[in-house]
């Protein structure tokens, strides 16, 4: 009896309404997130732009939607620490969602630039408080179980995202995910306040969400860094073999036009099947550091297989890129690590900027990419990011302390 009794409240965590919000929370934010990418080419063309100004307009609103995410990143990380992690995950759905709308009524580049940099920043509090929130409320024992469906459901909105295009124009496919944001907004009424955090908000003499903090200890930087490096091949995948897939398809010979962004698509569902197998395996294992190593290990054998083992087709490409995003697929427990590594006064500060320093990553990642195609093969351009990335990802998993079962009510000081 008292283990049916033990699993029904851990089910009843698992299932409460911390843990589904911020899953659902997750799948908005990886929707909104990738939307862009998706209709990138139809809603410029339909703005009268030309192909060669669709590549430099859309490279410009990329990297004005990243500059959000940086920026976002840093305010909601600051005010998920001094203001609570409720506050953000609402000021932050209402933002994204807001310009999710706008988007679908915009008629000009500049507009839209400015739009998905207001987007950029809304999307960027979303994941980081929502897995600080959840992190603090479940039972140490259980936190990388919550961190599985967070993960695994989340990476579901990009497929999700892909299908909505097909059906839909891009207009509408906005639409859809301003409603989506709106109606997440409701379920928040539903969540409440960490009490971790409750218990330290009256303390006049803790800092809070001082994000200068971390640079400021040479422990706590180091930590930083390497939570930031756990996260850079999850996007060398992404932002590399994935986006530019279809140069890698000419370099392979394959005579069928490879779609980038199916490639994308494939690579999120190998994500999404991986994402709700980490943190089972990390509690399996009670260790986040060798769940995370051991998929990263996986995702580098498969790039390697991408690149050099004589890909011929394209279905033998998209499956391919099904099995580096199993490898991948590690980055709503690689935020819940981010989260555990630091104490209450600073947790989401660390949780909520970690990814989206990452995610800056992929400008340095993409220039290199360019770059190193003025010497070498699209191939060995590619490899050369790739044991940057995954020498980086490996190095920082294998170095930073374990945070399996920590007790999460600590302060850095």
């Amino acid at each position: 009896m008292n283990a049916i009794q033990a699993n029904r409240s851990v089910l009843s965590h698992l299932f409460g309404a911390p843990v589904i919000v911020a899953s659902l929370g997750y799948f908005v934010d990886v929707y909104d997130l990738l939307i862009f990418g998706i209709v990138r080419i139809p809603s410029l063309k339909s703005m009268g732009l030309s192909a060669a100004e669709i590549s430099t307009v859309g490279a410009s609103i990329l990297n004005w939607q990243m500059s959000g995410l940086f920026l976002g990143g840093v305010l909601w990380g600051v005010l998920g620490d001094k203001k609570g992690r409720l506050s953000v995950l609402f000021s932050s759905i209402i933002t994204y969602s807001v310009a999710h709308i706008a988007c679908a009524y915009v008629q000009d580049p500049a507009t839209y630039k400015a739009l998905r940099f207001i987007a950029g920043i809304g999307l960027a509090g979303e994941l980081g408080a929502g897995v600080t929130l959840v992190s603090e409320i479940l039972p140490k024992e259980i936190r990388s179980l919550g961190s599985s469906l967070i993960g695994g459901i989340g990476m579901l909105g990009a497929v999700f995202a892909y299908f909505t295009f097909e059906i839909f124009d891009w207009r509408n496919a906005y639409l859809v995910g301003g409603g989506m944001g709106v109606l997440l907004l409701l379920l928040r009424m539903s969540v409440f306040e960490s009490g971790i955090f409750e218990q330290i908000k009256s303390q006049k003499s803790v800092q809070r969400g001082n994000f200068f903090a971390l640079f400021t200890n040479r422990d706590r930087l180091i930590r930083y860094l390497k939570c930031i490096g756990i996260g850079i091949p999850f996007w060398f995948v992404i932002s590399v073999l994935a986006t530019f897939s279809d140069e890698f398809g000419r370099a392979f010979g394959i005579a069928e036009p490879i779609k980038p962004g199916l490639s994308i698509m494939w690579a999120y569902i190998g994500i999404s099947i991986s994402d709700f197998a980490c943190g089972i395996l990390s509690h399996w294992l009670q260790s986040r550091k060798k769940a995370v190593a051991y998929l990263m290990a996986f995702a580098f054998v498969f790039s390697i297989v991408y690149l050099f083992f004589g890909i011929n087709t394209a279905a033998e490409l998209y499956a391919v890129t099904v099995l580096m995003g199993l490898g991948i697929g590690y980055w709503a427990l690689f935020v819940t690590i981010s989260a555990e590594q630091f104490g209450t006064n600073l947790r989401a500060t660390a949780a909520t900027t970690v990814p989206n320093m990452v995610r800056g990553t992929v400008i340095l990642m993409t220039t290199l990419f360019m770059s190193f195609k003025d010497s070498f093969t699209v191939i060995e351009s590619g490899a050369l990011v790739g044991i940057l990335a995954f020498g980086v990802g490996l190095f920082s998993i294998l170095t930073i302390p374990e945070t399996h079962g920590r007790d999460l009510d600590f302060l850095e000081k």
